[in-house]
């Protein structure tokens, strides 16, 4: 039997993507995931990382590393953990999967001759472009990880067509687009009721992603319209974006046609948003990234057999307007996107559920997981 080793500085119970990856991966080898935290019913065997608070001098230093550009040394302050390259090296992989350009150096270090594959779930050289401390701090660093280690992989996939070619021009690199498409849901869609549009939105609570916008919307729709907010904060988030929680429940506490209610478990998701009939994503495009995205929630609305509605992020827009399950609107705005939902008749909503439920097949992970095994057939590790 392989032995497989996967990499994600995250918390598994909220990491959608690498849930769906265990299960690709589960069928061809034994498991061990490193990680910050994971469901327990998982396949596999589970490493913790220890969650440190960097102290201020420990953050001064870091921050000094990067502005002097050594990477290496800011590389082993920021995700350097010693006793778990000791562990991992008494170990013999045959894969060894890293997520996000932040583990890559973790996954050359403890490989020893295994193959890597390189999951790209971002644009990494423009992660937070938008925000200046990023920009100086982390923007070149992240782009001598990329120059340094992906010319070194043996696979990489990412998430979106956006991108694959940005990676392609700047990196040389040709990676496998595995969407984030959910895991097929046999449900039909719900019924409505009378007199209420119920609009979801979900995920996490990140000031970029300006969710105020959303609750700015309920002021220009019609009475017929609610909205439900199912937000998480991650644990890895700093104190300003733990704030932008509490700012986005006082903003609601003004809004009688809003609710904001805690999050599920990733797995849960599709189940606890099928009784809405909307799914709302409006997204500025204040970054690379977000100019590119095709989100878990994207997918998730789909199998949840609900009606999309977005502002124009092309390449979700590009699926809406092939399958009929949602509107676009004209802009990235709380008005734009609220006259449309407005134009909006019962049967509009309908049809577009019901179109939803069609496309539910051909938007799930089945068609990742083929693609998966193809990339593993070709690292001779089936």
């Amino acid at each position: 039997m392989k032995e497989i080793l996967i990499l994600v500085f995250n918390d598994l119970r909220h990491d959608a993507r690498v849930a769906r990856q265990v299960d690709f991966l589960s069928r061809h080898g034994k498991l061990t995931i490193v990680c910050f935290d994971a469901p327990p019913e998982l396949p596999a065997e589970i490493i913790r990382i220890p969650r440190i608070k960097p102290g201020l001098v420990t953050r001064a230093v870091t921050a000094l590393l990067l502005l002097l550009r050594f990477f290496e040394p800011a590389y082993r302050m920021l995700y350097g953990v010693p006793s778990l390259v000791a562990t991992l090296r008494k170990r013999r992989f045959d894969l060894v999967v890293a997520n996000d350009i932040e583990c890559l150096p973790l996954a050359f270090q403890v490989n020893q001759g295994a193959k890597v594959l390189f999951d790209a779930h971002e644009y990494a050289p423009r992660h937070f472009e938008d925000k200046r401390v990023w920009r100086i701090f982390f923007q070149p660093f992240t782009t001598h990880l990329c120059r340094t280690w992906l010319p070194k992989v043996d696979a990489m996939t990412t998430v979106s067509e956006g991108l694959k070619k940005e990676y392609a021009k700047n990196f040389g690199v040709s990676p496998v687009v595995i969407t984030n498409a959910s895991t097929y849901h046999d449900l039909q869609p719900s019924p409505l009721v009378p007199g209420r549009i119920r609009l979801v939105h979900h995920g996490a609570a990140n000031p970029s992603r300006q969710l105020e916008l959303t609750i700015r919307m309920m002021d220009f729709l019609d009475e017929r319209f609610e909205l439900t907010l199912m937000l998480l904060t991650p644990a890895i988030a700093n104190t300003r974006t733990r704030a932008y929680l509490d700012h986005l429940q006082t903003l609601v506490a003004s809004q009688p046609r809003v609710r904001l209610i805690p999050a599920v478990a990733s797995h849960e998701v599709v189940n606890a948003i099928h009784d809405h009939d909307i799914g709302i994503f409006l997204l500025p495009p204040v970054n690379f990234n977000y100019a590119n995205t095709l989100p878990n929630k994207f997918f998730d609305f789909v199998q949840a057999r609900l009606a999309v509605a977005i502002g124009p992020t092309p390449e979700m827009a590009h699926l809406i307007q092939e399958h009929g399950f949602g509107i676009v609107s004209g802009a990235f705005t709380p008005e734009s996107l609220a006259a449309a939902l407005n134009a909006l008749k019962d049967g509009d909503i309908v049809r577009m559920k019901e179109q939803a439920h069609r496309a539910a097949p051909l938007l799930s992970a089945e068609g990742n997981r083929r693609l998966m095994d193809e990339l593993l057939d070709g690292l001779a590790i089936r």
